[in-house]
């Protein structure tokens, strides 16, 4: 049986290379004798791995040197509370919902702050990013808190938006290193891992450093983001196997030309995709094309009914995980980093076939 093309929102595929060297690693990893899950991570080859793979992801990223660089755990759903019991707590906090988890993100942080809703494109079922000069921000907000790209929905901000001199909070969990990006417009950005970093379980925290001066002493340490910082994101025992892939997919992101590179993969993946969709007859894709997602294109068939026959038939032919959430749902083609080119083509190729033959 061979490999399929998985489009699966996530957990994700993770690139074909990290999944072979951790299988060729899995008994024993370099000159340790055991496995990686079986080390001291306060051992000296786990401190090195932990090490490289902060260097590697600063120059990835191209983070400045007054952010600091945390694997944690508890997936991004965790840290909706976490940031504004860390940066919030007693005052308020503007957030900009554009899709299912930027109103997560926001009902997750009103027990612990008063939460603004600044802007909101619910009103347009989620199909585009309301304009910036609509924000309703407040110039004393702790943050202003964005969810850049929508795995649901498919909307993403292409840029960064300017909001001041409030710092800006960003959950990236299904976008972050999917193109380059300016770190320095951000406060807080966070994503779990599962999408394009790795597996699930580790998420990643890059915060700038005057910002932890905010957290409260009286938090328990192991919710404080200034004490993970201090302690260098082993305050706890981490998921070190979870480190461990993030380092491999670090290091493929380097072999693969960086982020420019990647950013320009991605967007001829999802360019080959829509422009498909669009000229099709056959499929349609909702979403602004202004904001239109490069990782997740949700669709629909023309007719409903045919639902089911695609999604068979698309598995039989190797492509997995089209079916599209069951808040929205139709299909949905997940394409982070570790979907190659030659996946989103086997998927057009199979699209225009089931067109033929059922249009």
């Amino acid at each position: 049986m061979s490999r399929a093309y998985n489009f699966s929102p996530g957990p994700a595929a993770l690139p074909e290379p990290v999944l072979r060297q951790a299988q060729e690693e899995m008994l024993e990893w370099g000159k340790t004798r055991s496995s990686v899950m079986e080390v001291s991570h306060r051992g000296k080859e786990f401190m090195a791995l932990a090490e490289q793979s902060k260097r590697d992801l600063r120059e990835l990223m191209a983070i400045p040197d007054h952010y600091k660089v945390l694997f944690l755990q508890g997936g991004a759903t965790t840290h909706f509370a976490l940031l504004p019991m860390n940066f919030a707590r007693g005052g308020s906090a503007d957030y900009v919902v554009t899709g299912a988890w930027g109103e997560k993100a926001a009902r997750e942080a009103k027990p612990a702050c008063a939460v603004r809703i600044a802007a909101s494109s619910e009103s347009d079922r989620y199909f585009r990013i309301p304009e910036r000069a609509g924000w309703d921000l407040d110039p004393n907000a702790a943050y202003v808190h964005i969810t850049p790209n929508e795995t649901i929905g498919g909307v993403e901000f292409h840029d960064e938006p300017d909001v001041g001199a409030v710092p800006l909070f960003a959950d990236m969990s299904s976008n972050i290193l999917s193109r380059p990006i300016d770190v320095s417009k951000y406060g807080v950005i966070y994503a779990g891992a599962q999408k394009n970093i790795g597996a699930s379980g580790l998420v990643l925290v890059i915060v700038r450093e005057d910002l932890l001066a905010r957290c409260p002493a009286d938090l328990p340490q192991i919710l404080n983001y200034a004490a993970h910082a201090k302690e260098g994101s082993l305050l706890n025992t981490p998921n070190t196997f979870g480190w461990y892939l993030a380092a491999l997919v670090f290091q493929w992101l380097k072999r693969e030309g960086g982020m420019a590179a990647i950013g320009a993969r991605n967007a001829a993946k999802a360019k080959l995709l829509y422009d498909y969709i669009d000229g099709s007859g056959f499929y349609s894709n909702p979403i602004d094309k202004a904001v239109r997602s490069r990782m997740n294109v949700p669709f629909v068939l023309r007719d409903a009914a045919l639902d089911e026959p695609f999604l068979k038939e698309a598995a039989a032919a190797g492509l997995l995980a089209l079916k599209g959430h069951r808040a929205v749902g139709g299909m949905r083609a997940s394409i982070y980093n570790a979907m190659p080119l030659e996946g989103v083509q086997a998927l057009v190729d199979f699209m225009q076939d089931f067109a033929r033959r059922h249009g």
